[in-house]
């Protein structure tokens, strides 16, 4: 892709996200549905869209450290060791997220974070200056899409902007997940 023909997806995604649209994207992960982790309705859409129960919470990317900061209440030492190792994405289970929509936050108040390494979804989040919500491009319940082949005709019809990145390699693989409560208490949920 050029770097025109990036700038071009950057703003046509960066207007459904402004309208509290749904997109359909590649993270650094895999095919994503995402919007505005901070409007309710937004995230109400996304899981209508994957028929998923809200008490089953998302996740969100930040862009780096900074925004990280700015959506958990006390992001823990160890959450930055964790980070700067990691050979993989690591999406982390913080405690008291501040910031976010409330249909995003889990019961326990807590809530995934990714801090993304990927170009397209760097960008993105840092002209858009808001996190955005990533979760699989599938019906819940269904197998997760590997490819973009594979996305299901109703998510692709279900979302307001499919980002032109068709050709762009996916890891397609999900991240590591790891709960880190404020007690210091660390699990890895899925490795």
């Amino acid at each position: 892709m050029t770097p025109e023909q990036l700038q071009i997806e950057l703003e046509i995604t960066l207007q459904i996200l402004k309208q509290g649209g749904l997109i359909l994207y590649l993270t650094d992960t895999v095919w994503g549905i995402g919007c505005d982790a901070t409007n309710y309705e937004a995230v109400k859409k996304v899981y209508k869209l994957k028929q998923r129960d809200d008490s089953n919470a998302l996740l969100c990317l930040v862009n780096n450290y900074a925004m990280l900061e700015r959506h958990v209440d006390n992001v823990p030492n160890m959450a930055y060791t964790i980070l700067d190792i990691a050979v993989k994405p690591t999406t982390i289970i913080y405690d008291n997220p501040a910031g976010v929509a409330e249909n995003l936050i889990g019961k326990d108040n807590t809530l995934a974070i990714r801090v993304v390494k990927n170009k397209f979804c760097e960008k993105l989040i840092k002209y858009f200056k808001k996190p955005l919500v990533s979760t699989s491009a599938n019906i819940s319940g269904q197998p997760s899409p590997k490819s973009f082949k594979e996305i299901s005709d109703e998510i692709l019809k279900g979302v307001d902007y499919v980002v032109n990145l068709q050709n762009e390699k996916s890891q397609s693989q999900p991240s590591t997940i790891i709960k880190l409560s404020n007690d210091g208490m660390v699990k890895i949920i899925r490795e």
